[in-house]
């Protein structure tokens, strides 16, 4: 008798546990839907980002279905993923929906080719903070650190030696917030210069976004050094 109680108060007790967790949780939404180009390393994004929410206490939903955006299912999450988007991927009203979104206070965060993503709307064009332009063969390249204290780069070596595919940048803001830089002599195709950012964050419309230009392969998504990357730019919009 004195067992089962035992285990009634077991099973009462992990049931608490798990709903006081889930109540404190944040929700992520990773929206990976393309209408470009495919990157081969997306369901790997998912798949890691998924076992980092269970790491660090937050609740991830994955989908490639637009339908998400309106303002019923947009207010469930705390933030959104774009995760290798390409081209027109939200319709006029999911537009509207996400553009609310972010004016509540929630967040984005960009992942490679989210900057490959909606050229024809000038709202995510200022949003995101710059558009793809072009790219070289996948190499390994030199990343400089330039804002240290951000979470998503505070646990980063200052010189970050990482292969990937090296976007070229159109369109860049001036209001972003750079946390690194690609140094163009350590690779061959760079056409940014000696203002190359490679990440970035801002403020904007009442939200937060952060962006990084890494993931474009499915080795990423196992490096330990991108993980804590990403993962601090989660947990930046999340703040």
């Amino acid at each position: 008798m004195k067992n089962k109680i035992k285990r009634v108060v077991i099973v009462c007790l992990s049931l608490f546990i798990t709903i006081a967790i889930n109540a404190q949780s944040k929700n992520l939404l990773i929206f990976s839907k393309t209408e470009g180009f495919r990157h081969k390393s997306i369901e790997k994004g998912v798949k890691a980002i998924k076992k980092l929410g269970k790491e660090n206490l937050f609740l991830v939903t994955a989908t490639e279905n637009a339908d998400y955006f309106n303002k019923d299912s947009l207010n469930k999450f705390d933030a959104i993923i774009f995760l290798n988007t390409t081209g027109d991927v939200l319709n006029k009203d999911q537009q509207i929906a996400f553009e609310s979104f972010i004016k509540s206070g929630k967040g984005l965060v960009g992942i490679h080719s989210a900057s490959d993503t909606e050229y024809d709307w000038p709202w995510y064009g200022k949003l995101i903070g710059a558009y793809f332009d072009s790219h070289p063969k996948q190499q390994n390249a030199i990343i400089n650190i330039v804002d240290k204290n951000h979470l998503s780069t505070k646990n980063l070596p200052l010189k970050w030696e990482h292969f990937d595919e090296w976007y070229n940048f159109k369109e860049i803001s001036s209001k972003i917030h750079v946390l690194a830089r690609l140094d163009e002599t350590s690779y061959v195709g760079g056409k940014n210069g000696d203002n190359h950012p490679i990440s970035w964050c801002q403020e904007f419309d009442g939200g937060k976004m952060f962006y990084t230009g890494l993931g474009h392969t499915k080795a990423a998504y196992k490096d330990s050094k991108f993980l804590k990357h990403l993962l601090g730019g989660i947990q930046y919009v999340l703040e």
